[in-house]
């Protein structure tokens, strides 16, 4: 399924209750949003996003990673935090988790995570070389 396809079959109960999270953003949500807004990190993220019936607090639909900050109230929904992310790792999403308290104390550690979850999910997958496993690359700068 698509990341369009599964944004239009938003429920209508998801796409509202992410109208009324964008609008009630955690200082933390805030912070982290100052950050990931603008493709500052090259690519577009949405904030408070619905997909089907969850709504992700940051979603970046291609390629596909969910970043949440979880508060103290996740230590009491870990199961329901659990089918979740099966759910969004079955639609192709990675999905990062950080505490609510990390933006404030480690944002650059937030961001370098972030970034690296990025570059890994672009970069396309190896395919091994017609030259018997040497790469171009080497193989021009052995002659």
């Amino acid at each position: 399924m698509g990341a369009h396809r599964m944004q239009d079959q938003a429920t209508s109960t998801a796409q509202r209750n992410a109208r009324i999270l964008r609008r009630e953003m955690t200082d933390a949500e805030r912070k982290l949003w100052s950050h990931l807004r603008g493709e500052q990190l090259g690519v577009k993220f949405r904030r408070q996003h619905p997909l089907c019936s969850y709504v992700a607090d940051f979603a970046c639909l291609a390629p596909k990673l969910i970043v949440e900050l979880d508060g103290s109230q996740h230590a009491d929904q870990v199961d329901y935090d659990a089918r979740r992310d099966a759910f969004l790792r079955a639609q192709g999403f990675a999905v990062l988790r950080f505490g609510s308290d990390e933006p404030f104390l480690n944002i650059e550690g937030v961001l370098m995570v972030i970034a690296a979850q990025i570059a890994a999910r672009q970069r396309p997958p190896s395919q091994p070389s017609p030259r018997g496993g040497r790469s171009e690359d080497m193989t021009r700068s052995s002659l």
